[in-house]
């Protein structure tokens, strides 16, 4: 099988490497020339086999993927499909796919987690679309996807639009575990009687209730940095988290916890939080995102 791929930043750079190992072909294309396999999006579909032509849009979410979404329009036929992977809202998959259908074109969006680690462990896929679409693309989500039971790394979460909701509800989740993960951290640091903060913690990452990968991501960045000095306790939210609790809202639905760890991180814009700096730590580690130098002493 051979796909595009369109983006090819932290994650769409691996995601073409993973596919590439295991035996998918792939033809990328990104505006930086240096990690791009072509010039331009029309040199990218020209390299595609004509028959069922298969694009994954992997770029920031919102006008960057509108704009790609409607140059890949023009450049599509009939019978193609387009595979949206970015963290877009779900609300922006049914304008994708109704301009697309215009010109015969499908769409399948895709919600993808496993950030840097996505490349050596697979990555958390949940699609949404039509049978038939998800069907003729399972080579590439097999190919990304953890090894082991289809079941347990990939689902065919419903029609289109699924797939970015559950990404949703999944990093509103995130959040809160982080939260719960950061505060715990903060609280052994209070307490002088625990010595070895971090060994604990690192205790805690077998057997226990509590065990995660979250867990041993903390456990890591503090084995780098045991009072995480280096960086800032300033934390960013990608959108998701915010999304999640508007759609609560509409929806009647209590998240206390998701909200409280959503709230917590504007609370990290206003001064300094251990807590903060766990979560920031987090982020740095399970996705590459930046995080800012701690200010100087």
């Amino acid at each position: 099988m051979h796909v595009g791929m369109v983006g090819l930043g932290r994650m769409g750079a691996n995601m073409r490497e993973r596919l590439r190992t295991r035996g998918i072909d792939v033809t990328g294309y990104d505006r930086n020339p240096a990690v791009s396999d072509v010039a331009d999006l029309a040199a990218l579909v020209a390299a595609l086999p004509q028959d069922r032509r298969v694009v994954w849009v992997m770029v920031p979410a919102g006008p960057i993927t509108r704009s790609v979404v409607t140059d890949l329009a023009a450049l599509l036929g009939p019978g193609d499909v387009v595979v949206e992977g970015g963290n877009s809202h779900y609300t922006d998959d049914a304008v994708h796919a109704a301009e697309l259908a215009e010109r015969g074109i499908h769409y399948v969006d895709v919600g993808v987690s496993g950030g840097v680690w996505g490349l050596e462990n697979g990555y958390g896929l949940m699609a949404g679309g039509s049978t038939e679409d998800v069907e003729l693309l399972m080579p590439v989500f097999d190919a990304l996807r953890p090894d082991g039971a289809r079941e347990n790394g990939f689902v065919h979460a419903g029609s289109v639009g699924a797939g970015h909701y559950a990404k949703m509800v999944h990093n509103g989740i995130e959040y809160g575990l982080m939260q719960a993960y950061a505060e715990g951290y903060e609280l052994l640091e209070a307490q002088e009687i625990v010595i070895d903060v971090t060994g604990t913690l690192k205790a805690w990452t077998q057997g226990t209730v509590v065990r995660s990968w979250l867990l041993d991501l903390l456990v890591a960045a503090l084995e780098q940095d045991p009072e995480l000095a280096a960086i800032d306790d300033f934390v960013e939210d990608s959108g998701e988290g915010r999304w999640t609790v508007d759609e609560a809202i509409d929806r009647a639905v209590p998240l206390p916890v998701i909200s409280a760890a959503l709230f917590a991180r504007f609370a990290s814009r206003q001064g300094a939080s251990p807590a903060m700096k766990a979560v920031a730590a987090l982020r740095q580690q399970f996705g590459g995102h930046a995080v800012r130098p701690a200010p100087p002493a």
